[in-house]
This record gives structure tokens, C-alpha cells and sequence, in this order.
């Protein structure tokens, strides 16, 4: 932190707004996240982005939720508005694993601490500040709050719960990647204190300016509502949703096809006598707009208060490059499409070069960039060929049951950036961290030239980007289970191992692919599992990348799970539910640990498997 000032950072503290001159805060932000002054973290892109709109805003990281709430107080009332998030993560998620059990760590904490942020850290935040400043506006964003924007299945409660607006009271609710509807916003509201002359936004007036925001939700009356056919959807009231896991399920159908729209609809919910109105998102961004958001003057650091302290999650990302946003996978289980959305926005190669100039300054930089990647790493520049086509479809995933005919999966763009970045005197090797999706580059297009090109970049990233373990994510074996999880066969993965093996061959290699499993995920049943065991075993793998599947709100699987019902075709399936249950599946994962052969032999007998056994060489 040489040469670096207290007053590079956005103040978090009375006396550090008093240093930069200012007696009054235009935006506080309070965050569940430690304040990490990185383009990584949320709260800090924000506060970035509104200080370029000229404003002046602070940020209190993790405040103290349980004392006599002077964090809440110590920076009085904002003029336009208290911003809130959870976090990069749901809560709920960062606390507990599927197993209901504490994370080993909060990544996003100091020292990985745990009690750092409460439980439903939105709502928490959002009722003490509506408490102690009910006329002020608050808004709340963040992924906990835009997962969670309708009606939605909670797993560690496990029921429905209201909309996340309805529980905080929050005034007003920013959902997706929030660049536009922040920057929205906040102009709106100076715009009226400049002609009214008034001190601060009211609670009431910052409602009025969200009904005509893009990408914001907020309650109202019923009687303020007028439903247009022709621009609105209606979904099922909340209290209908909770006595019909059918109408719960048509709920997401509905929520999931407008979210993959280009031209979407307002959604409008009851609850609780009310209306939870839902705006239609803004339109992709840009990417001048996607460069200005990451070329804003951030530090790269954390605050100096937690200097001599870990933040686990900023020590995996701080030597890595995100190079655009969105993912057109559409996984059942994945909510990086539902929060990002499916349609990818690039930065240019210019702005991804000044970043990585900025980390080769840093003074722990060895050379080594972590990650050059994003949702998906090899889906930079890829879009629909024909943008009218696009305009007409809701297709949740552009690559399954099949790639689209209307998809550019051109890798050649990738090839450039790859080659412009390992050529910079400061880099010694970029690796490739993020998720590749394999059915790409298997992917066949009838034109010779991409065809080629997608060859070469799948040898360009074996060889010179995999820092000896390539992880991909086929997460199951079972065809009929990846069918639900919106994933590929399984013998796409046999296809692109066989690949990779060859390359490694070929340039004398010994690097590993490293495949990530899920067991649990609705349709998976024991059997199932045991058949991934037996496969994976085939394969030579003692697998390490697994987990057992957690419901996350708002995401096909986490629908499949909660009503038992496939809400795209209406047929039940199967679901591992209890604890019991879950844990029987896991120990397949496991199978060559001698604690767990007794068991996992008990099961198959009573499945009547014994070729299983034998494959599994465990008699």
C-alpha cells in the first residue's frame, strides 16, 4: 500500500468523509461484504460509479447489527438515499452449506470470520434503517435482493417467502448488475432536488422516480395499478403460490422466459393485499458502458482498516481479469444468467489492457495472472449472428438441447486477446481459472475458418493456459439428469478428454482434467450416483471438485426441488430431500475410501447392483 492515502479509498467513516471535505453524504451504502475497493466487489463499483456522477458517497462494511446501532447512525442521513447490499453472495449461501452446516470460512469477511454479517443480511439492514430514518429512501440491490425479488423457495427455512421488498420494507429494489438503474436513478433524484429546492429525497418521491426506472422493482397500492396486456404480466399471488406448488412453478416459468427476453415485460405480484411491481430491465450494456465501470479509479486493494487481515475471496481474484459479463448457458441450477443475463457484454481490449497494466504494478505481482475469464471463459464476443432473431426468442440457454444455428461461437477473438496479453513484458503466463464450456469447442459449425479457429484455441489453451489442472464442469454422467440440469451428454466430456489427453501428448504435458460432479440435483436418484461412481472409476478419477446440490432462490433447479415438478413440461421428478438422502448419494462421490465401501456395498445389494460392485472393485 505504498504511496497510498486513506482518502484513495471511499470514506467509511465520519471522520474519513471530514478528510475529503465534506460535511453531508449524497449515497451511504451498507454492505454484508468487507469493503474490498476492487471491481470484483459490488459495493464498490457503485460507490465508484455514483462518484463519478459527482456525488459523494461512503460505504460501511459489515455493519454491527447487534449493539446499540451507532454503524447505522454514525454517518446520519444521506440527501438522495441509503444503498444496501448482502453482499457477492446470498447470505444464507455464504453461511451455510447444503448440509446446513457453517462454511469452513466467509470468504468475504476478514480472517474468513463467520459472525461478521447476520443471517438475510438485505432484510436485516433494510428494517433497522427504516426504523431509524422511516421517511429516508432505502434501496436495496445485490444478488440476495434481485434472486429473491418475487416470491421464492428458501432452503434453510424451507417454505416460500414474500418477496424480499415486501419482508425489508425497502422502498425501492435494484435487480440484475446495477450500473443503469443506479446511475438511473440517482440522476433522477438530483434532477428533482435541484427544482424543488429540497434538503433530501423522501422514501415517497424515490418510489414515484423507480415506477418509470428500468431493471427496479417496488410496492404499491392495488388501486395504482393499471395491468396493460400488451406490456404486463400477472403472476400468481403469493398466497396462491403457497397453497399450489403448481402455480409456484408457472410463477418461475414465467419469471425465467421474460428474464431471457431482449424486449421483456413488467411483472406484477400480490402479496400481502399489495402489488410487488417489477419493472423490465434495461437493455444489455455496452461495452464503453462495461469498459467506464471497470476503468473507475478503484484502489485494487481493501480498506487500510484491515490491513495484517485475510479476505479470502480477494486473495483468489486479485491478480485475475474479468473480460465481459453474462453466460447463454441457462444451467437449471446456475443464477449467473438470472443475475447477469444470458446476453454477453464485452469490454474492449483496450480496457481489459489497462487493467492488467494496473495489476502488473501491484507490488505481490510475480507475473502470474490467476484468471483471464468470466461466467463462461470462452464466451467473449460471442452473440446472435442475426440480432433480430434474438429480439424474438426466450430461449433460457442458447447452447441447450442444442447450440443455436443463430450463435456466433467464434473463438478467434479470444485467440487475439490471448496473444496480445502473454506478448505484454510484464506478463509471464495468463491461466485460464474460469469454467470452459467444452461443448464450444466441440462444436461443429459447416464454416471452415471458425471450425479451425476453435481447434486452435483449444490447443492454445491446453498448452499455454492451464496451470496443470484443467477444470470443467460435466456434473453428472447420466443423460437424463444433465437433460434437467441443462448440461451437455456425457459423452461430449469423453470427446473433449480424448482431445485433451492427445494435446497433452503431443507436447509431452502431464496435466490433469479436473471435472466438477453434483450429486442431489432433482432427477438424480442413488442408482444414478452409483453409475457416476462406476464411470468416473472407468475414467481413472478419485474426484476432489464436488458438492452436494444447494437450492438457491430463483433457479429452475431450485423450483424442480421445492415443488417436485419439472415447471417446463409439468411431470414430477424425483427428489433427494432429506438429509439422509442427500448424504446416501454423496458417498458415491467417495467410493474409494474404505470408510464408505460398507455402506455403498449395502446400497447396490439392495438395488440389486451388484455389477456396480464389480466395477467399482469394492467386493
Amino acid at each position: 500500500m505504498q504511496n497510498r492515502r486513506i482518502t484513495d479509498w471511499l470514506p467509511t467513516t465520519r471522520k474519513e468523509a471530514e478528510m475529503r471535505g465534506w460535511d453531508e453524504l449524497d449515497v451511504i451504502i451498507f454492505s454484508g461484504d468487507a469493503y474490498v475497493d476492487h471491481p470484483s466487489f459490488g459495493a464498490a463499483v457503485i460507490g465508484r460509479l455514483l462518484e463519478a456522477e459527482g456525488l459523494r458517497v461512503a460505504i460501511v462494511p459489515q455493519p454491527n447489527w447487534q449493539d446499540d446501532l451507532r454503524d447505522f447512525k454514525k454517518l446520519g442521513r444521506p440527501r438522495l438515499f441509503f444503498g444496501i447490499s448482502a453482499g457477492c453472495m446470498d447470505s444464507m449461501v455464504n453461511k451455510y452449506t447444503a448440509a446446513k452446516r457453517f462454511r469452513s470460512e466467509d470468504a468475504y469477511s476478514p480472517n474468513g470470520k463467520h459472525s461478521m454479517r447476520p443471517e438475510y443480511a438485505t432484510t436485516v439492514y433494510s428494517n433497522i434503517l427504516k426504523s431509524l430514518y422511516p421517511d429516508s429512501a432505502v434501496v436495496i440491490g445485490g444478488i440476495e435482493a434481485s434472486m429473491r425479488r418475487f416470491t421464492h423457495y428458501d432452503y434453510w427455512q424451507d417454505c416460500l417467502k414474500k418477496s424480499i421488498l415486501v419482508e425489508s420494507k425497502a422502498d425501492v429494489l435494484v435487480y440484475g448488475m446495477g450500473e443503469q438503474p443506479i446511475t438511473s436513478l440517482t440522476r433522477s433524484m438530483m434532477e428533482l432536488l435541484e427544482s424543488s429546492g429540497q434538503e433530501h429525497i423522501t422514501a415517497t418521491q424515490a418510489i414515484e422516480i423507480a415506477k418509470k426506472t428500468r431493471q427496479t422493482g417496488y410496492v404499491a397500492e392495488k388501486r395504482e395499478i393499471e395491468i396493460d396486456g400488451s406490456s404486463d404480466k400477472v403472476l400468481a399471488p403469493h398466497k396462491e403460490c403457497l397453497e399450489s406448488k403448481e402455480s409456484q412453478a408457472g410463477n418461475f416459468l414465467m419469471i425465467e422466459k421474460e428474464s431471457n427476453r431482449m424486449k421483456a415485460k413488467r411483472l406484477i405480484q400480490e402479496c400481502d393485499g399489495k402489488m410487488v411491481v417489477i419493472n423490465p430491465p434495461f437493455p444489455t450494456m455496452t461495452t464503453e458502458q462495461l469498459d467506464h465501470s471497470f476503468d473507475l479509479p478503484y484502489t485494487r486493494l481493501p480498506h487500510p482498516k484491515y490491513n495484517g487481515k485475510r479476505i479470502p475471496a480477494y486473495d483468489m481474484i486479485k491478480h485475475s481479469v474479468n473480460i465481459h459479463r453474462g453466460c447463454f448457458g441457462g444451467c437449471a441450477f446456475c443464477t449467473i444468467s438470472a443475475h447477469q443475463g444470458k446476453f454477453i457484454v464485452n469490454r474492449s481490449e483496450a480496457s481489459i489492457l489497462r487493467e492488467i497494466d494496473a495489476i502488473s504494478k501491484m507490488e505481490d505481482f510475480k507475473g502470474y495472472l490467476s484468471d483471464l475469464g468470466g461466467p463462461s471463459a470462452n464466451m467473449y464476443m460471442m452473440k446472435g449472428k442475426e440480432s433480430s432473431l434474438c429480439e424474438k426468442c426466450s430461449r433460457q440457454s442458447c447452447i441447450q438441447p442444442r447450440i443455436c444455428s443463430n450463435m456466433n461461437v467464434d473463438h478467434r477473438p479470444l485467440l487475439q486477446l490471448y496473444k496480445k496479453v502473454d506478448s505484454l513484458p510484464a506478463i509471464k503466463k495468463s491461466f485460464i481459472g474460469s469454467g470452459v464450456r467444452y461443448d464450444l469447442l466441440l462444436h461443429k459449425t459447416g464454416d471452415k475458418e471458425c471450425d479451425t479457429a476453435t481447434e486452435q484455441y483449444t490447443e492454445e489453451l491446453i498448452v499455454n493456459h492451464v496451470s496443470g489442472r484443467l477444470k470443467v464442469a460435466p456434473e453428472h454422467t447420466c443423460d437424463n439428469v444433465l437433460k434437467l440440469m441443462r448440461k451437455p451428454p456425457f459423452r461430449q466430456f469423453h470427446e473433449f478428454k480424448q482431445i485433451f489427453d492427445r494435446i497433452n501428448k503431443k507436447h509431452n504435458l502431464k496435466q490433469q482434467i479436473i471435472p466438477y460432479f453434483i450429486s442431489s440435483h432433482p432427477g438424480s436418484t442413488v442408482e444414478n450416483m452409483a453409475e457416476l461412481a462406476a464411470e468416473t472409476k472407468r475414467l481413472n478419477f478419485h474426484l476432489e471438485q464436488v458438492q452436494d446440490f444447494t437450492p438457491t432462490p430463483m433457479t429452475l433447479a431450485t423450483e424442480m426441488y421445492y415443488t417436485g415438478i419439472n415447471p417446463e413440461n409439468g411431470e414430477k421428478i424425483y427428489v433427494a430431500r432429506s438429509m439422509k438422502e442427500k448424504e446416501a448419494q454423496r458417498k458415491f462421490f467417495f467410493w474409494y475410501k474404505p470408510e464408505e465401501r460398507k455402506q455403498i456395498i449395502q446400497t447396490l445389494r439392495q438395488l440389486h447392483r451388484n455389477d456396480l460392485i464389480k466395477k467399482l472393485g469394492i467386493q
